[in-house]
């Protein structure tokens, strides 16, 4: 049985690699889009273009001017010297941030009463614009402080020390690279095992193979390996670019991190095996795919949380495999999470992959008598 199917995995490897396209693209790509989405996407905003309306030329405004400007977030675009100035530079999204200084601050500083500062954020993008206040919060806290020492007074009776456990940086890199390579892994493997038993059907292939001494149970085999494999050498590729380019710390052991690997490119080859079964030129199959990917992406958790979606969605990224597998990459690589813990994302994805093999292999026995 096994040279039989060892025989059908050659072939399978020889039809992928003797195609410049298809050597590209399973090459290629998946390190590429590691790359630029490693330095793309990020939570952290940098240079943010300000414009300052300083009506007070006190010593308590330029400390604070003095702040933005020694702040890496932001950058100063504008100097304005009347408030019709304002909304222009907003509206037309020359700057993102107005900081206004009102004309009695350091006055009031200066007699120990409390200074009004306002800023005006282009809120079009709201999760952009609660980032820039929150820096802009920092920048307060710090002034306050200094301030106070200053002045020779003791500061508040209480201050708020933040530590940030897993993350101590906040570097939104260590959160989007592992869930990035997810991604990278399910668009690899679904794409190769949906277009698998298609291509042989597009090209009067699949004729051939009835004839051999294949069972059904083997060619289906022969079908999905390659795509394991493939998957299996593209995650740990991955894995090294998001450890030793990128910095990601991989806390966790990588026996738990290759059981949740193995475990999901099962579950998606599944679901791969079962759309190229149903497919009958590549053309479905690559459409199939698709129509699987993009919900998967969105329901993952990768970008949003599941806690904050309807019930109802809730409810449907239970059949998610990839559900399971951010929650396995991001608790090995940041938490240090142990087997134990991680149960419980292991048997759902255990569970999909034999529920869409059975599946695919019916769909298959199915689709050839």
């Amino acid at each position: 049985m096994w040279q039989r199917v060892w025989a059908l995995l050659i072939k399978e490897f020889l039809a992928l690699m003797k195609d410049k396209k298809s050597r590209f693209v399973l090459i290629g790509p998946p390190i590429v889009q590691v790359l630029v989405f490693g330095y793309a996407a990020s939570f952290d905003l940098n240079e943010v273009p300000y414009a300052v309306y300083n009506e007070d030329r006190g010593q308590a405004s330029r400390q604070l001017l003095a702040a933005f400007q020694g702040s890496p977030h932001f950058h100063p675009a504008a100097q304005i010297d009347r408030a019709e100035a304002i909304a222009p530079l907003v509206d037309s999204a020359q700057v993102l941030l107005v900081v206004r200084i009102g004309p009695q601050f350091s006055r009031q500083l200066a007699l120990g009463q409390s200074a009004p500062l306002q800023v005006i954020v282009d809120g079009r993008d709201s999760n952009t614009a609660l980032i820039v206040l929150n820096y802009i919060n920092q920048i307060l806290l710090e002034f306050n402080r200094r301030w106070m020492v200053d002045q020779g007074e003791s500061g508040p009776p209480a201050h708020l020390e933040v530590r940030a456990w897993f993350n101590p940086n906040l570097e939104s890199r260590w959160f989007f690279v592992p869930g990035i390579a997810g991604m990278l892994i399910l668009v690899v493997a679904m794409l190769v095992t949906a277009l698998s038993v298609a291509r042989e059907r597009e090209q009067g292939t699949f004729d051939q193979l009835l004839v051999t001494p294949l069972r059904p149970v083997e060619i289906l085999l022969g079908k999905a390996l390659p795509g394991f494999i493939i998957g299996l050498v593209q995650a740990s590729a991955i894995v090294l670019v998001a450890v030793y380019w990128f910095d990601v710390p991989l806390l966790g052991s990588l026996w738990t991190l290759y059981t949740g690997i193995v475990l999901f490119l099962l579950s998606v080859i599944g679901v791969g095996l079962m759309i190229s079964s149903l497919a009958v030129t590549q053309q479905q199959g690559l459409l199939g795919g698709f129509l699987f990917l993009v919900p998967a992406n969105i329901l993952s958790g990768f970008a949003t949380p599941i806690a904050n979606m309807p019930p109802l969605v809730q409810a449907i990224t239970l059949i998610n495999p990839v559900r399971y597998f951010m929650v396995v990459l991001r608790g090995v690589f940041l938490e240090a999470t142990p087997f134990h813990l991680l149960l419980d994302q292991f048997w759902p994805m255990a569970v999909i992959a034999v529920v869409c093999l059975a599946v695919a292999g019916g769909l298959f026995r199915h689709r050839m008598y």
